[in-house]
C-alpha cells in the first residue's frame, strides 16, 4: 500500500514548538519521506484549542485565494488551506451510520458480486475466476495506479486532467461538478467545504475514490482465490497441521498490526498519496516504521503466506509471491522516484569536506556532542509540528568518526626545465605540490600558492586507496594483471563445470584449439598491444587515461604500473603457452611398444635434442637480456641507455627467440603426432610474424644505424659462400666470361624491376597518401553517422492542415562572438514562432550539418539534443498527451540549450523545428559553429586559462559546483566565467527541489578556490570531451573527478602531454 504521511498542526498558541522524528530505516520508502522540510506558514489561532492541519497547492495558492479561518479577510490572505478531516475506507464502507456515495454503493456492490459468484460457481471454476479476477485488481493498483501517480507526480497530469475536462468547473461542465460535490460533501464531516477548498485538494478526495475501489476489490478477491483453493494436504502429521494453522493465523495478525499501526501513523494523507497533490509540512515516523524498511511494501504483506499456510496450496503460494513482487515493482517504478523527486538532496560529487579534530568539534573535552541544526526549508514561523503521542520523544543516536588530523609535507616546484626528454616523476618540471591552495591575482593573471598544508578529506582518501577496483566483474580492465587472472580463473572454473564427458578424439581437438588459442593470444594479441605501445604508447595512455594518479606520481606512475602489469601478463600468457601445448601433447602420447621397431627410438632421440636446444637457445637468451630485455622494457621505459652488445648468443644470432620452437617440432617427433606437427608450424609462424612486425621495427626506431644487418653465424656462412664460389670459379675459367655476363644480365634485370616497383610504390603513396587521409576521416565521420541514424522516422498524417511558412526558429547570437559560433558549453538559446493552432507536441532539435540531406524530413536521432516548444506538455521523452488548451497557446518564444541538450563535439549544427512530436521539419536555420578556444603555447598559465573557461561551462555554471576563483576571474574570451545565474546555471543534473545548491558556510571557508564538484559524472565527461578536443590528451571521467582542482588538472594535462609526447612544453607565464 501506498507510504507517507506529513503534519502541519496547529494545537495551542502557547506552544510553538517543533517535533520531528527522522526514520532510522535506510531507504525506507514512508520514512525518507521524514527527512523534508516545508516553508508553510500559516495563521495562529489563539481562539481553538483543537488540534489543526494546514496544506498547500504547489503552486502556493490552489485554484482560488484562500483565507484562513478566523482572520480578518480584510487584512491577510494566505497560501495555505485547512485540510478538514478524513475517516478511513472500512469505517466509510461498512459503517452503516456513514452516508454512502455512489462510489460506495457501487464498491459494496462488487464485493457483494464476488461473495455471490464464490458461493454459487464450483471449485475449479472459481480458482479460474478469481485468479484471473485477482490478476485484474492488482494490475489495475500496481501498473494502472503506479502509472496514473508517476504522471502526477512529474507533470500534475490527474489535476490538470479533471481541469481541462471541466468536472470540477461550475461553468463548463455544472452537472458533472454538482454530482462530484454531492459524492464528496456527503463522505467528509461538517469542517469540509467543496467551494472554499483548492481544486488539487478536491481532485485528491475524488482520486481516493477510485483507489478505495481497487485496494477493496483487490483484497477480497485474493481471499476468495485462496477459499477456493483449500485444501488438506496429505501425509502430514497433526502437529504440522496445527502449526501450519498457527503460523498462518500469526502472519495474518501481524499484517492486520502493521496495516493498522501504518496508517495511524501516516494517516489517509500517506495511505492515498496526497504529497502527489498538495503539501502538508513535516513528517513524523516512529513505530511500525522503526520495525523494516518499507513496512507497507515488505512485512505489511506477511498476511499473504499466512493464508497460504491455512489453505495449503502450492497455487495461493505461487500467486502471493507475483503478487509481492509487483507490489516491490510499484515500491522501485513511482515510489522510491517519487520520493527521490520530491525530496531527494542530491549530494555533490568529488566535494572536499575536510576532517576536523577532536579539539575542533568539541573544545578541549574528549567528548563529541551532536548539534541539531534546522534543516533547509524549516521555517520557524510555521505552525507546531507534532504527531501527539505517536512522536517518540527519546532523542536520536548520533555518532561522530573522529579521525586525526594528519599533515601532508609539501614539494616545491623547480625553476628550472631539463633538456632530456627522458621523463622523471622526482625531477618532473610539472611535479606539483601535494598541498596547495590557490588564489588567482586579478592583475598578473597568474596562480598565487600559499605553502599552506590542505586538509585530508574524504574524497581524497578514497582516491588514495580506492581507484576502480573491480568488484565482481564491474570496473574489469583485461589490460590489468589481476583483472586478466580474474577472467582466466573464471573462464576455466566454469569450463570444468560445464563441459560434459567427451570422446578421446573430441578432447584431443579441444586441447589442440586451446592450444592454438593460446598461441595467438601470447604472439599476435600481446604482439598487437606491444605494437601499439611502440607507435602510441597504447598501455602509457590506457592507464593514463583511466587512472588517477597523486600528485606526484603522476609523472612515473603510469610508465610503471602500465609496465608492470604488461610483464605479469606477458608471464602469464608465456606460462599458458607452454602449458596447453604440453598438455596437447600428453593427450596425443603414447608409449611405444616395441623401441626397437620403425623409427620410434630415432624420434626419441631427435625429439629429446631439439627440446635440449630449445632450453639451451632460452636460457642463453635470458643471461644476455636480462629481466629487462626479456620483458621489452625498451618499449615502455626511455631512462635506459639505447645501447647495444651483442654478446653470448646474440653474438652468433640476431634472433634467437626462432630457436625457441624447436621444442615444439622436437615434442611432435616424440609423440608423432599431426595434430602436434601443425601446432609447431603455427607457432614457429606467430613468432616469426612477431619478430618481424613488433620486434624488429621498435630495434629499427630504437638503434637507427646501430643495429647490425648480419649474425655472426650469417657471416661465416657467407664467407664460406664466398670461398667455395672463388673455388669454382678457379676451376672453370673458360666459363667465367659467360657466366659473368649472365649474372649481370640477371643482376641487372633484377635491380631495374626493384628500382622500378620502389618508384612505383613511392608514387603510389604520394597520389594515395591525401586519399588515405580522406578516407579515414570519412571512415570516422560515418563511425559518428551510425548512432545518428538508430532513429525510426515518424511522420504525421495531418501535415497537410499546417502551413510551414507560418513557422520560424532562428539562433539567438552568442553574447560573447556577436555571431551564430558558441564556445564549447556555452547555452544557445533559440527563437521560435508558431500558428496559433499549432501542436502543443512540437519540439526542437540541435543537428550536425550534414547528418540530414532532407529539409522536409528528419531522419537520423538527435542524440539527446532536443527540446520541447511546450516543456509541461513532456515526460521526458515522451508526450504527456494531454489536449491543448487553446487561450494558453502562445505564437512564439524562445528555448535554450545547455548542459545535456548541448553538442559536446566542436562542428558545425543546425536547428530544426518539427510538429506534434514527429519529424516533420516546419522550419531551420543555420549553420551555427561550436568552436573551442585553444591555447596558442602550452604552458601552466593558458592550460589553467582553459580549464577556467571551460571547467564552469562544463558545470553549468552552477555557482554551488564551478571553482570559487572562476567566479570572479575574467575569461581568455573577455568574459566572466559565471556568465548564467542560478536560476540558469542548473539543469537536470542538479535540480532536486534546490536541494545542495547551497554551499556550507563551514565547507566554503575550508575550500581550495580551485576545487570544483558535480552533480553527476556526466559533467566530468564534458570536462573529458573538452580537454581531448583541445589538449589531445585522453582521460576517463574518474581522473576528473578525482583531481576536482583546476590546478591539479592543469599539471596532469602538462606532465601527461610531456609524457606521451617527449616534447617539453613551455613552463613559462
Amino acid at each position: 500500500m501506498p507510504g507517507s504521511q506529513s503534519f502541519l498542526r496547529q494545537r495551542k498558541a502557547n506552544s510553538p514548538s517543533i517535533q520531528k522524528k527522522h526514520s532510522k530505516s535506510g531507504g525506507a520508502t514512508d520514512s525518507d519521506k521524514a527527512e523534508k522540510g516545508s516553508d508553510l506558514q500559516a495563521p495562529q489561532s489563539p481562539s481553538r484549542e483543537e488540534e489543526v492541519v494546514w496544506g498547500k497547492t504547489p503552486d502556493g495558492k490552489g485554484e482560488q485565494s484562500l483565507r484562513a479561518d478566523n482572520v480578518d479577510d480584510s487584512k491577510q490572505v494566505i497560501a495555505v488551506f485547512r485540510v478538514p478531516t478524513t475517516h478511513d475506507v472500512i469505517t466509510t464502507l461498512l459503517n452503516p451510520g456513514y452516508k454512502k456515495s455512489h462510489l460506495d454503493l457501487l464498491n459494496l456492490g462488487l464485493l457483494g458480486f464476488q461473495i455471490a459468484l464464490y458461493l454459487v460457481l464450483p471449485r475449479h471454476v472459481s480458482q479460474v475466476f478469481f485468479f484471473i479476477y485477482f490478476a485484474f485488481w492488482r494490475a489495475a493498483y500496481d501498473a494502472g495506479l503506479g502509472w496514473v501517480l508517476t504522471k502526477q507526480s512529474k507533470k500534475k497530469w490527474i489535476v490538470k486532467e479533471v481541469q481541462r475536462r471541466g468536472w470540477l468547473n461550475e461553468e463548463s461542465r455544472p452537472a458533472v461538478r454538482n454530482w462530484i460535490r454531492k459524492q464528496l460533501q456527503d463522505k467528509m464531516g461538517k469542517d469540509y467545504s467543496f467551494d472554499e477548498l483548492p481544486l488539487e485538494y478536491n481532485t485528491w478526495l475524488l482520486f481516493r475514490q477510485l483507489v478505495d475501489v481497487i485496494l477493496v476489490n483487490d483484497f477480497l478477491s485474493y481471499c476468495m482465490f485462496a477459499f477456493s483453493c483449500f485444501r488438506i494436504p496429505e501425509g502430514l502429521s497433526g502437529v504440522v497441521h496445527v502449526i501450519r494453522w498457527l503460523a498462518g493465523i500469526a502472519l495474518i495478525g501481524f499484517n492486520l498490526w502493521v496495516k493498522t499501526e501504518a496508517h495511524n501513523v501516516v494517516k489517509d494523507y500517506g495511505w492515498y498519496w496526497g504529497d502527489c497533490f498538495f503539501q502538508r509540512g513535516n513528517l513524523v515516523f516512529d513505530g511500525v516504521f522503526e520495525l523494516a524498511p518499507h513496512p507497507m511494501y515488505s512485512v505489511g504483506y506477511a498476511g499473504y503466506y499466512g493464508l497460504s499456510l491455512i489453505s495449503g496450496s502450492y497455487k495461493v503460494l505461487f500467486a502471493s509471491l507475483a503478487a509481492h513482487a509487483a507490489q516491490f515493482a510499484f515500491l522501485i517504478l513511482f515510489e522510491n522516484p517519487h520520493i527521490e523527486r520530491n525530496y531527494g538532496q542530491k549530494k555533490a560529487i568529488a566535494q572536499r569536506i575536510r576532517f576536523r579534530s577532536n579539539s575542533e568539534v568539541a573544545g578541549p573535552s574528549s567528548t563529541t556532542a551532536a548539534v541539531a541544526t534546522p534543516e533547509p526549508g524549516v521555517d520557524s514561523s510555521t505552525p507546531a509540528i507534532t504527531e501527539g503521542d505517536s512522536a517518540t520523544t527519546e532523542p536520536e543516536l548520533e555518532t561522530e568518526t573522529e579521525i586525526e588530523e594528519q599533515t601532508i609535507p609539501e614539494f616545491n616546484l623547480p625553476n628550472k626545465t631539463k633538456p632530456s626528454s627522458t621523463i622523471k616523476s622526482q625531477h618532473s618540471r610539472h611535479q606539483p605540490k601535494l598541498s596547495i591552495a590557490s588564489s588567482v591575482s586579478s592583475n598578473a593573471g597568474f596562480v598565487h600558492q600559499k605553502k599552506q598544508p590542505k586538509a585530508l578529506s574524504q574524497h581524497d582518501l578514497l582516491n588514495k586507496y580506492f581507484r576502480r577496483d573491480t568488484v565482481t566483474l564491474r570496473n574489469l580492465d583485461l589490460l590489468r594483471a589481476t583483472d586478466a587472472m580474474l577472467v582466466l580463473v573464471i573462464t576455466y572454473s566454469a569450463s570444468l563445470a560445464l563441459i560434459p564427458a567427451l570422446s578421446p578424439k573430441t578432447t584431443l581437438i579441444l586441447h589442440y584449439f586451446h592450444a592454438l588459442a593460446w598461441v595467438f593470444i601470447h604472439y599476435v594479441g600481446l604482439g598487437q598491444v606491444l605494437r601499439a605501445q611502440s607507435e602510441s604508447k597504447f598501455l602509457v595512455r590506457h592507464f593514463l587515461k583511466n587512472y588517477h594518479y597523486g600528485e606526484r606520481d603522476v609523472g612515473e606512475g603510469p610508465i610503471i604500473e602500465a609496465f608492470t602489469n604488461w610483464k605479469i601478463i606477458y608471464n602469464l600468457s608465456m606460462c599458458m603457452t607452454y602449458v596447453s601445448c604440453l598438455g596437447l601433447v600428453w593427450k596425443s602420447y603414447s608409449l611405444p611398444n616395441d623401441w626397437g621397431v620403425g623409427n620410434e627410438l630415432l624420434c626419441h632421440t631427435m625429439g629429446t635434442l631439439l627440446v635440449g636446444l630449445h632450453i639451451w637457445a632460452t636460457m642463453e637468451s635470458y643471461e644476455v637480456l636480462g629481466v629487462f630485455g626479456w620483458f621489452f622494457g625498451d618499449f615502455f621505459m626511455e631512462e635506459f641507455p639505447a645501447h647495444l652488445e651483442y654478446t653470448g648468443i646474440y653474438r652468433y644470432l640476431n634472433n634467437p627467440e626462432a630457436m625457441g620452437g624447436a621444442a615444439w617440432f622436437g615434442l611432435a617427433l616424440i609423440s608423432g603426432s599431426k595434430l602436434v606437427l601443425s601446432l609447431a608450424v603455427v607457432k614457429h609462424l606467430a613468432n616469426w610474424w612477431f619478430l618481424t612486425n613488433v620486434e624488429n621495427p621498435h630495434m629499427r626506431k630504437l638503434y637507427g644505424d646501430s643495429l647490425r644487418q648480419d649474425a655472426g653465424f650469417v657471416k661465416v656462412i657467407k664467407n664460406v659462400a664466398s670461398k667455395n664460389a672463388k673455388m669454382l670459379e678457379s676451376r672453370a675459367d673458360r666459363h667465367v666470361p659467360e657466366l659473368k655476363r649472365v649474372v649481370t644480365e640477371v643482376k641487372g634485370t633484377f635491380d631495374k624491376v626493384l628500382e622500378d616497383t620502389a618508384e612505383a610504390v613511392e608514387e603510389f603513396l604520394a597520389r594515395s597518401g591525401p586519399k588515405f587521409s580522406e578516407v579515414m576521416q570519412d571512415t570516422k565521420v560515418l563511425l559518428q553517422q551510425s548512432r545518428e541514424r538508430l532513429v525510426i522516422t515518424r511522420v504525421a498524417n495531418d501535415i497537410s492542415s499546417y502551413d510551414p511558412t507560418k513557422y520560424n526558429v532562428s539562433i539567438v547570437p552568442s553574447s560573447t562572438t556577436g555571431a551564430n559560433a558558441f564556445h564549447l558549453g556555452e547555452p544557445i538559446t533559440v527563437k521560435w514562432q508558431a500558428p496559433i493552432n499549432h501542436s502543443r507536441k512540437d519540439w526542437i532539435g540541435l543537428y550536425r550539418v550534414g547528418a540530414n540531406k532532407s529539409t522536409l524530413v528528419t531522419k537520423t536521432s538527435s542524440l539527446g539534443m532536443w527540446l520541447p516548444v511546450h516543456g509541461e506538455e513532456w515526460d521526458g521523452h515522451v508526450p504527456v498527451g494531454l489536449e491543448r488548451a487553446r487561450h494558453h497557446d502562445s505564437q512564439y518564444g524562445t528555448v535554450t540549450f545547455k548542459g545535456n541538450t548541448l553538442p559536446w563535439l566542436v562542428g558545425r549544427y543546425e536547428i530544426r523545428y518539427h510538429h506534434d512530436g514527429k519529424y516533420n521539419v516546419m522550419s531551420l536555420d543555420g549553420p551555427l559553429e561550436i568552436y573551442v578556444d585553444k591555447p596558442s603555447e602550452t604552458n601552466f598559465s593558458t592550460v589553467r586559462e582553459t580549464l577556467m573557461r571551460v571547467v564552469p561551462l562544463a558545470l553549468d555554471s552552477d555557482p554551488s559546483l564551478i571553482p570559487l576563483s572562476c567566479k570572479t576571474a575574467p575569461t581568455g574570451s573577455g568574459t566572466q566565467t559565471s556568465s548564467l545565474p542560478p536560476s540558469e546555471g542548473t539543469d537536470a543534473e542538479g535540480s532536486g527541489n534546490g536541494a545542495g545548491a547551497h554551499d556550507d558556510q563551514e565547507h566554503l571557508e575550508d575550500r581550495d578556490p580551485d576545487d570544483f564538484t558535480f552533480w553527476s559524472e556526466r559533467q566530468a565527461k564534458r570536462i573529458c570531451a573538452a580537454i581531448k578536443q583541445v589538449f589531445d590528451v585522453d582521460y576517463a571521467p574518474e581522473v576528473v573527478v578525482a583531481d576536482a582542482n583546476l590546478t591539479a588538472l592543469a599539471k596532469r594535462i602538462l606532465v601527461s602531454k610531456e609524457l606521451l609526447s617527449g616534447r617539453p612544453p613551455n613552463t613559462s607565464g
